[in-house]
């Protein structure tokens, strides 16, 4: 699921990530679900969560540092929620809503191919599925 807002910075997570899944998970079904802002992202995935019981839910988002404290207040709040979900409907979330100080941060997480966090999200939603699927074999 991807926000919104910020929408060149969460493209670049969405096509990284989708990149690295076709990659590394050939038959993974990828669904992306598109809400206004990060805030709106943990009600979707709880959805998502509760009906779709999907193998893992990669949620990005970008939330820029601007002059008051509301990227910190928002970037806690979504990050506790979807942490929340994860345990809560034993669905992995990964998290990739990220906070940056300024757009030089932004652009090397999101577009850049050296440290992108989609690639990694991608990444790391694979081995937890893997993990999950072999411990509900058992």
């Amino acid at each position: 699921m991807a926000s919104q807002f910020n929408a060149r910075y969460v493209q670049g997570l969405i096509d990284h990530a989708q990149k690295e899944l076709n990659n590394i998970a050939t038959n993974a079904a990828i669904s992306i679900q598109r809400v206004p802002g990060a805030f709106e992202i943990p009600v979707v995935a709880r959805e998502l969560a509760s009906l779709a019981k999907p193998d893992a839910i990669i949620a990005c988002g970008v939330i820029m540092q601007g002059e008051t404290n509301h990227a910190q207040n928002l970037s806690r709040s979504v990050t506790d929620a979807l942490q929340r979900i994860a345990v809560d409907y034993g669905v992995p979330v990964i998290n990739v809503v990220l906070s940056f100080d300024n757009e030089t941060q932004a652009r090397a997480r999101c577009l850049e191919n050296k440290i992108n966090r989609g690639t990694e999200a991608a990444r790391a939603a694979v081995e937890i599925a893997n993990v999950m699927s072999e411990l509900r074999r058992r």
